[in-house]
């Protein structure tokens, strides 16, 4: 059973930059796919980023050249690294891990930017 973990949500303002983490209870390294989604009130999760384990990042046409998607395999972790947030940015964004073509899910943080 893989088990995800977040952390770094919080409250920002526009404009501002937040890191986001994902420790995996286990090893990532035959993880197909590691990344994040997010989803905001009343609308679909959508996709943020992902990174396959041969390194390839897939990003959100809303976040490309604001977010950057890093993946550690020595420390088991995702990270997202977002600048230039905007309001519309506020979700509860949730790590993803395709493992064997299962997906698992984090219980997912809160990012808010203020206006």
């Amino acid at each position: 059973q893989v088990q995800l973990v977040e952390s770094g949500g919080g409250l920002v303002q526009t404009g501002g930059s937040l890191r986001l983490s994902c420790a995996s209870s286990g090893s990532i390294n035959s993880f197909q796919t590691m990344g994040w989604y997010r989803q905001a009130p009343g609308k679909q999760r959508e996709l943020v980023a992902t990174v396959s384990s041969g390194g390839s990042t897939n990003y959100g046409d809303s976040v490309k050249g604001r977010f950057t998607l890093s993946r550690d395999n020595a420390k088991n972790t995702v990270s997202l690294q977002m600048n230039s947030l905007k309001p519309e940015d506020t979700a509860v964004y949730y790590c993803m891990a395709v493992v064997v073509f299962k997906s698992y899910w984090g219980q997912g943080t809160q990012v808010t930017v203020s206006s």
